[in-house]
Formats: C-alpha cells, sequence, structure tokens
C-alpha cells in the first residue's frame, strides 16, 4: 500500500515539473528559448534517469513483495490445508463412527429378522412335514389295502383257476381214459367227420353207413353221392381213423428227444396209416359203384401234418387209391365238390331255361301281334278325329259367314240362359 502511494506522489511531481517547463517556455522571450530548451532537455533526461531509477526500485520492491506475499500465501494455504485435512479427517472419523453404529444396528435388525424368518420357516416347515406325513401315511394305507385287496382277489382267482384246472385235469384224465379205448377214438373221429359234412352239404348230398359193395356187410362211415351215368349215384366212401396210441407215443419221442425212439415210432404209425389205407380200399372202393379211390380223414390237424411230413400221400395214392385228408383240407374238398354239384344242377335245369325262354318267345310274338293292332286301331282313331275337326269344322264356318258376331258381355248372358238380344239391338 505505501508503495502504491509513493508512486503516485513521483507521478504528480513529475507532472507538475512538465507543467512547469511547459509555462516557462510559453512565457520567456525568443532569445531565451534555446536555454529553456537545454533546460528542459536536462530536465527530461534526469527525469527519466529517475524514472528510470524508480523503476527498477518498484520492480525490485514489487518482486520482494511479490516473494513475500507468496510465501505468505503458501503458509496460509498450509495452514488452511492442514486445518482443513484435520476438519476432514474427524469429520470422516466421525462418519465412520455413525456408519459403524448404523452398520451395527442394521446387522442387529437383519440378525433378528433372519431369525424370526427362520423360526417361521421351521415352523412351517415342520406344519408341511406333518400334512405330508399324514397324507404320504394315509395314501400309503389306503394303497396298502387296495393291493392286499388285489392280492386278496387274485389269489382267489388264483384259487379259482387252481379248481379249474383240477378239473380240466380229471376231464384230461377222463379223456385220456376215453381214448385209450379204440373204439372210443374210432366214435371221436366219426363224430368230427359228420360235423364237417352236415355244415357243408345238404343231406341228399351224402348218406351215412352205406354199404358201398353191392352184397357186402362192410359200411362205411359217410359216402357222398356223386352224379353218375343214366341218372344213378355214385359213390364216394369216406372213413375216419385215429390212430391215438401210435401217435402218442411218437408225440413223447419227440418230447424225450430220443432219435431211436422217434424212428421207430414213425415207422409203426407208417405201418398203421398203410393198414388202414388198404382196409379203407378192400372193404369200400367198388368202381363203377364208388369211385376208384377213397378218402382217410384224420381228425386232428397234428396227426395229418406228420402223415404228410413222412411223404406218405403220395403212397397211400399209388398203392391203395386213398387220399388223406385233415379238418381244414377235407373242408376245402367238400367245398370243391359243393361247387361242382351247384355247377351240375345249373346243367339241368339248363334245358327247363330254354324251355321258359321258348315260351317266353312265343308269348312275346303275340304280344307284338295285339300290340300292333292295337297301333292300327289308334292311327285309325287319329285320322277319324282330324276329319271331324278339319273338314266339318270348315262346313260349319262356312255356314256360319252370313250370321253377325254378338259382343261377347252379350253372347256369354245369351248362353246363360238371359234376354234375347236382337242383332238391330231391340230387346224383346
Amino acid at each position: 500500500m505505501e508503495l502504491i502511494l509513493s508512486i503516485a506522489a513521483l507521478v504528480c511531481a513529475l507532472a507538475c515539473l512538465v507543467l512547469l517547463i511547459v509555462l516557462l517556455r510559453r512565457a520567456a522571450r525568443p532569445d531565451t528559448a534555446k536555454l529553456t530548451d537545454a533546460v528542459a532537455d536536462e530536465v527530461t533526461q534526469r527525469g527519466t534517469l529517475a524514472l528510470t531509477a524508480m523503476k527498477a526500485d518498484l520492480v525490485n520492491e514489487n518482486r520482494s513483495s511479490r516473494m513475500e506475499s507468496a510465501a505468505t500465501v503458501q503458509s496460509a494455504m498450509k495452514s488452511y490445508a492442514e486445518a482443513q485435512t484435520t476438519a476432514i479427517n474427524q469429520q470422516f472419523r466421525t462418519f465412520s463412527e455413525q456408519n459403524t453404529a448404523a452398520l451395527e444396528g442394521i446387522r442387529a435388525t437383519v440378525r433378528e429378522q433372519l431369525s424370526a424368518l427362520q423360526a417361521d420357516n421351521h415352523r412351517q416347515l415342520d406344519q408341511m412335514r406333518q400334512t405330508v406325513d399324514e397324507k404320504l401315511q394315509k395314501t400309503l394305507n389306503d394303497r396298502i389295502t387296495q393291493s392286499f385287496q388285489m392280492v386278496n382277489e387274485r389269489l382267489q382267482e388264483v384259487y379259482a383257476g387252481l379248481g379249474e384246472m383240477r378239473t380240466l385235469a380229471s376231464g384230461v384224465g377222463d379223456l385220456k381214459k376215453v381214448l385209450s379205448n379204440v373204439k372210443t377214438r374210432g366214435i371221436l373221429g366219426e363224430y368230427q367227420l359228420g360235423a364237417i359234412i352236415r355244415e357243408l352239404l345238404s343231406p341228399e348230398q351224402y348218406e351215412e353207413n352205406v354199404a358201398t359193395k353191392p352184397g357186402s356187410a362192410n359200411r362205411v362211415e359217410f359216402a357222398i353221392r356223386l352224379p353218375g351215368e343214366g341218372g344213378r349215384c355214385v359213390y364216394l366212401p369216406i372213413d375216419a381213423k385215429f390212430p391215438g396210441d401210435t401217435y402218442a407215443a411218437l408225440v413223447d419221442a419227440y418230447d424225450a428227444g430220443d432219435a431211436a425212439a422217434v424212428a421207430a415210432a414213425q415207422s409203426a404209425l407208417e405201418t398203421r396209416i398203410k393198414a388202414e389205407a388198404k382196409d379203407i380200399r378192400d372193404k369200400y372202393v367198388d368202381p363203377p359203384n364208388t369211385t376208384d379211390f377213397g378218402i382217410l380223414f384224420l381228425p386232428f390237424e397234428g396227426l395229418y401234418a406228420e402223415v404228410v411230413r413222412m411223404g406218405l400221400v403220395d403212397t397211400l395214392q399209388r398203392l391203395y387209391k386213398v387220399n388223406i385228408a385233415g379238418p381244414t383240407t377235407f373242408a376245402a374238398l367238400l367245398n370243391s365238390l359243393q361247387m361242382g354239384f351247384r355247377t351240375l344242377a345249373i346243367q339241368k335245369r339248363s334245358g327247363e331255361v330254354w324251355n321258359v325262354l321258348g315260351a317266353v318267345k312265343t308269348e312275346f310274338e303275340t304280344f307284338g301281334s295285339v300290340l300292333e293292332a292295337a297301333q292300327k286301331r289308334i292311327t285309325q282313331t287319329g285320322e277319324e278325329l282330324d276329319k271331324l275337326v278339319g273338314v266339318r269344322t270348315r262346313q260349319i264356318n262356312r255356314r256360319l259367314k252370313t250370321v253377325s258376331g254378338l259382343p261377347a258381355e252379350d253372347s256369354r248372358r245369351l248362353l246363360d240362359g238371359g234376354d234375347v238380344v236382337d242383332v238391330g239391338g231391340d230387346a224383346e
């Protein structure tokens, strides 16, 4: 502040000096002008030097003042910074203590709430566990009860099945006893053969217990009536055979896996089948009263398949003129015969059909002549109608040309029985 006042005083002094010099120049005479100029120049130079020196002093003082000011400012800023740092540290310490206290409070609150939540969860889980245990126990009891009931029912069914199996076993034993008798086996085969024939053929197409050879006492079980020459019938003998004991021995050998026993059983069965075929040929085949072959019926498919597998079909046909048939093949054979019977019936009735067609043709010719006569009459009637409509109508019109026509209303009233209207217009 003092430096600024000194500079201001110096500037005022310089200004007054300059003003004095100017006034002296104006007041001086012309002969003293040069002296004045010299003095003025001297004063100016000295003033300049003084100003330069003053400027240097001012610069030095300004520099020292700045350095002192900077040191003062630095000291003040350092003190301020230290004070601020102290205050901030104090505030941070206070804030940390407050945060720590708040966090402790929050932690305590959260811990209490978690404890309460855990206790509530444990309580609910216990309730749920108890409920689930009760339901599971109830369901388990129900399922166990149902399972025991089902087991009891199944056991009862098993017991019932065992009873039926015992009954069936006893029945099988009875069947074995029945089949052990040769005569009974024959009756079984005959019964099955008769059931197939009765199902596929009509009663007039077969006969039972027929003596196919004239004068012979041997009667075949069934014989199919086939049409022959001269209107007489030709029998097809069919006999059922069931070598049950031989076939049972073969089945037992198969089950045992004994090759030697199987071969022996097959040989015995072959011998038995050949003997039965020879018996059918000798007793029942007698052409022309019968066909030149007979049929050996085997009542079981297994027995038939075994005979076919052994290759006995061609052998029996070649040696004994006997064909082998099982239930299925025999039904197919009867179906073929049935178709032949139908074809033969159609051939027999074809003459009657032709006679009926001839009678129809004759009747149709008579119907044509009658229809032609009716057509002629209708044509004649049409011509007469044309004459009546054409010729007579023209004659009536010629007669009525001279007659004046009446108005429609008068004509209607006249025809309905009203007053007579004169042509001139006077009413009577």
